[in-house]
């Protein structure tokens, strides 16, 4: 019998948006001060209910784990993309960066142990600025030594600010313009 899936939770988000006297776009006749956020570790987005004295700055790393929150009432639920309200879509480029900047060491990896998705095709030409040439390079780089920084990456191989191209791949992911997800794993 298969195994169900695992439930994943966001211990902490950053701030996208919030609507103080708001109602929720995913619970009927709930009220209140509500924040729209992308979780730090799965990238998910979610609508949040906040306390009443609660206030928050667009960017903000917030805890909203399920012990002893300071701001936050209760996760409402995920939101797609088309959810998000226009403020929110607009901070969602510049938090994904800082999210990518801030766990360097995860995200380097992706230069690392991204794969070819077809005989024709590597992962690595997916992200913004790397084509086939680079990615070439890039293979023959990582496996003379793996990418230890993005400062690493960026002296061997050229690429210019491989922790902001990821960042836009992964708004290409999240917005659903990407064919291919390679860095956003969607769970249940």
């Amino acid at each position: 019998m298969p195994q169900p899936p695992i439930k994943r939770y966001e211990e902490y988000a950053y701030v996208l948006d919030f609507m103080p006297r708001s109602r929720s776009r995913l619970v009927k006749n709930r009220e209140g001060q509500i924040v729209q956020v992308i979780g730090e570790e799965y990238l998910t987005l979610l609508e949040l209910l906040a306390f009443d004295n609660a206030t928050f700055i667009q960017g903000e790393r917030i805890y909203i784990g399920k012990e002893k929150r300071e701001k936050i009432a209760s996760v409402l639920g995920k939101l797609q993309y088309d959810d998000l309200t226009n403020g929110a879509k607009n901070e969602l480029p510049s938090v994904l960066e800082k999210i990518v900047m801030s766990n360097e060491l995860k995200y380097v990896t992706y230069f690392n142990t991204l794969q070819p998705i077809t005989p024709r095709l590597h992962a690595l030409e997916l992200i913004p600025g790397v084509g086939r040439t680079l990615t070439v390079h890039i293979l023959d780089k990582r496996e003379q030594k793996p990418f230890d920084s993005f400062q690493d990456v960026e002296k061997r191989t050229g690429l210019k600010d491989p922790g902001k191209q990821l960042a836009k791949r992964l708004l290409e992911e999240i917005t659903g313009k990407a064919r291919i997800n390679i860095l956003l794993k969607r769970w249940s």
